[in-house]
C-alpha cells in the first residue's frame, strides 16, 4: 500500500490572509487617540502634528479625535488641554496629579494604561520623541499590543484598520505595518514628519477628568533634581527655515566648512547626511534621515548628497529642495525641485559669496519667506 500525504491547502497570502475575526472584547474599542506630550509646561510641537494627522484618520473612520493630556494640577497642564481644541479634538481627556509633575515611566504608563483600558482607544498615536518612545513602548507591552516606531505616513485601508508606514533594512525599504487582532493600534511619528495643522480658536468642548489612584509610594523611581541640557539649544534642525546639508561628495571634513560658511551667511541651520556622522565628520545631533533628524524647513539646500530613501524621508516635507551633484542620476534629482549638475565644491563658495553680496545681516532672518 503506498504511502500518500496530502498537502495543506495553501493559505490565501497577504494581509487578507491574515486577517481574522477582531476577538469580542475589542470590536468596542473606537476613536482617536493622540497623547499631548508637555513638560514644565510646554507641549511639545509634534503633538500637534499628530493632531493634524488624526484628525484626518478620524474624518475617514467617523469617529472622534481625542487629546490625551497627563500631568501636573494648575493651569498649564489644563491648559494643554483647551488647546488641543484648537488643533481639530473633539474632547480631551485630563489626568492632572501632582505624582504626574515629572515624567517618570511608570507614573505615566499607569494613567496611560488606565485610561486606555477604560474608555477603549481604537488608535493611539504619540510622539517619536524620547518621552515618547519610552512611554509607547512601555503602554503596548502593559497592553499586550502592537506598536509601529518611528511611522513616515499613517492611513486607513478599507476595513478600517491602521496602515503605519516606516522605512526597514537600514531606511534601503518602506514598509506598511498592520496590527489587526490587537488594540489599540499604536504608532509612533517622529517630529516634523507630518505638517503643522492650522491652529483655529475654539471653544473647548468635552473635557473628560480621569482621576489616578496611585499614591507617591508606589512608585520605585524619584526625581531628585532637574538638569537642564547644556547642549538642548546646540542645533535646531527639525524646527529650522532653512537647512544646508553636505554629504560625501563634499570629500573630505575640511569641505564641510563651505556648508557652514554659506549656512552662517543665510542665517540658517546646517546638518549631513548619515556617511559623514559615521566617519566622524560630524556630529550626530547634526545627522538629517529617518535615523537622524527630520526636517520641514521653508528651504533645503543639499550639497554632495545622493539622496538614498534613509535621508528622503527626512527631507521630503521641505517647501523647496535644492539638490547639488556632479551625477545626473543621483536619487536626489528624484525628489529635488531644483536640480543642479555641478560639482559643489566650486558652487558652494559662489553661492555663499553671492548671498553675501545680496544680503544685510537684517534680511537674513527674513530669506525664508
Amino acid at each position: 500500500m503506498s504511502n500518500i500525504t496530502t498537502a495543506p491547502t495553501p493559505v490565501a497570502g497577504g494581509r487578507a490572509g491574515a486577517k481574522r475575526e477582531l476577538p469580542e472584547h475589542f470590536k468596542a474599542y473606537k476613536h482617536i487617540w493622540v497623547f499631548v506630550e508637555q513638560e514644565r509646561g510646554q507641549v511639545h510641537p509634534v503633538s500637534w502634528e499628530l493632531m493634524g494627522a488624526g484628525r484626518k484618520l478620524a474624518d475617514k473612520l467617523k469617529v472622534d479625535l481625542a487629546a490625551v493630556v497627563i500631568g501636573p494640577e494648575g493651569e498649564a497642564t489644563r491648559n494643554a488641554a483647551l488647546e488641543s481644541f484648537c488643533y481639530g479634538a473633539d474632547l480631551s481627556y485630563l489626568v492632572t496629579e501632582n505624582v504626574l509633575s515629572e515624567y517618570r515611566n511608570e507614573s505615566y504608563t499607569k494613567a496611560l494604561t488606565d485610561l486606555v483600558n477604560t474608555y477603549k482607544p481604537e488608535i493611539l498615536l504619540l510622539g517619536a520623541t524620547t518621552l515618547g518612545r519610552d512611554l509607547a513602548g512601555s503602554v503596548a507591552t502593559t497592553l499586550l499590543t502592537g506598536l509601529t516606531a518611528d511611522c513616515t505616513e499613517l492611513d486607513v485601508d478599507a476595513d478600517g484598520s491602521l496602515a503605519a508606514t516606516r522605512p526597514t533594512f537600514g531606511g534601503s525599504l518602506l514598509c506598511t505595518i498592520y496590527t489587526l487582532n490587537y488594540r489599540p493600534q499604536m504608532a509612533t511619528v517622529r517630529p516634523r514628519v507630518m505638517p503643522m495643522p492650522e491652529r483655529i480658536a475654539r471653544d473647548a468642548a468635552r473635557i473628560i477628568v480621569h482621576p489616578l489612584r496611585l499614591p507617591e509610594e508606589d512608585i520605585v523611581t524619584k526625581v531628585l533634581s532637574f538638569v537642564p541640557d547644556r547642549d538642548s539649544a546646540k542645533s535646531n534642525l527639525a524646527y529650522a527655515d532653512v537647512v544646508v546639508a553636505g554629504g560625501l561628495g563634499l570629500g573630505s571634513p575640511e569641505s564641510f566648512q563651505l556648508v557652514r560658511q554659506l549656512a552662517d551667511v543665510l542665517g540658517a541651520e546646517y546638518g549631513c547626511s548619515r556617511p559623514l556622522v559615521q566617519k566622524g565628520w560630524v556630529t550626530s545631533d547634526r545627522q538629517i534621515g529617518q535615523t537622524g533628524k527630520t526636517i520641514r524647513p521653508k528651504l533645503y539646500i543639499a550639497a554632495g548628497i545622493s539622496g538614498a530613501i534613509q535621508h528622503r524621508v527626512g527631507v521630503e516635507g521641505a517647501d523647496l529642495i535644492v539638490a547639488i551633484n556632479t551625477d545626473k542620476n543621483a536619487p536626489i534629482f528624484d525628489f529635488a525641485h531644483i536640480g543642479i549638475v555641478n560639482d559643489a565644491m566650486h558652487l558652494l563658495p559662489a553661492l555663499t559669496a553671492a548671498f553675501r553680496a545680496r544680503l544685510s545681516p537684517h534680511s537674513r532672518d527674513r530669506i525664508a519667506s
